[in-house]
């Protein structure tokens, strides 16, 4: 372990948040490491401060805080301050003048605002909004705090993520939609690929909304999805990237629904290179529906269950 390593674990061990593992390496370094052991001594300074640092809060800042929150869970404008100074400022001050001076700190502290920002993020993120354009669609955004540094007068420099929520609304013929609708159908929430696949169908015509479905129907661990996407095919089944699809789904999907259905499309456009793909999977199915649909396709089409 380095040493660059071991001053990130050390506020995380000072309060009992590592496992085992990290533990036993970090108190390794830490008896042959002077230095290291100089900033637990200092992490321990650090936490003696703040048992004796004592602020008065405002009278009201606990409700205020609850009123934001609730405000913000329910799409609210955020509860009007009570008092001149909002709780953020009021911590960044008690922060500053706690620790000015003690400059060898610094990483510590950060370690330790880090932990209080989170009790006072709702109220930070849910103040008043920026400026947004006229006829612009409605952001929320949200931050995500990666670094935090106080300095010897009394300030601190944050750095954050910002992440910008948007709703826009559009027809499909949109390209703007059509565009977010192929992002959502590889987002990592089912409900929102189903819907999305679901809405794609309508723009099958398109290139990338075929080949959004092939990806859906071949890869999609969601059998819902996959189901959405073969509906979705329906009309494009004489395409030689479809049947192909098709004649591996057929074989190696897991799910029974989603392979009856595959029959269906494979028939609709018949042609004698799906014999041997039929034949193969009467050979390989286990279910009996399957098989039984597989070998009635085969004797609609005058061919013979078995490979010769």
């Amino acid at each position: 372990m380095t040493c660059d390593s071991a001053s990130k674990l050390i506020p995380l061990y000072f309060y009992g948040e590592l496992d085992p593992d990290e533990e036993d390496r970090l108190e390794e370094h830490l008896h042959n490491c002077v230095e290291c052991t100089h900033s637990l001594d200092r992490q321990r300074t650090l936490a003696s401060a703040l048992d004796r640092r004592q602020v008065e809060a405002p009278q009201f800042l606990l409700e205020d805080c609850r009123a934001d929150l609730m405000a913000a869970i329910q799409g609210g404008a955020p509860h009007a301050d009570r008092s001149a100074k909002g709780p953020w400022t009021l911590f960044l001050e008690a922060i500053g003048s706690t620790f000015a001076g003690l400059n060898q700190l610094r990483q510590p502290v950060g370690a330790v605002a880090l932990v209080a920002l989170g009790f006072v993020a709702a109220r930070f993120i849910g103040g008043s909004p920026a400026p947004v354009a006229s006829g612009a669609p409605s952001d929320e955004v949200f931050a995500t705090v990666r670094d935090v540094k106080p300095d010897n007068a009394g300030r601190v420099q944050i750095a954050y993520d910002e992440t910008r929520r948007r709703t826009v609304t559009g027809s499909m013929s949109d390209q703007g939609i059509q565009k977010l609708l192929l992002a959502a159908a590889r987002e990592e929430n089912p409900a929102v690929r189903v819907e999305s696949v679901g809405l794609l169908q309508r723009q099958a015509g398109s290139g990338e909304v075929r080949d959004a479905l092939i990806n859906a129907v071949a890869h999609d661990a969601n059998v819902g999805v996959r189901l959405r996407a073969l509906e979705g095919l329906k009309d494009m089944t004489a395409d030689p990237e479809v049947r192909k699809t098709l004649a591996h789904v057929l074989l190696a999907d897991d799910n029974p629904a989603v392979r009856m259905q595959v029959v269906d499309l494979l028939v609709a456009h018949r042609d004698d290179a799906m014999v041997g793909v039929l034949q193969n999977a009467v050979q390989r199915e286990d279910n009996t529906s399957v098989r039984l649909k597989v070998e009635k396709a085969l004797k609609d089409m005058n061919a013979s269950i078995g490979t010769f």
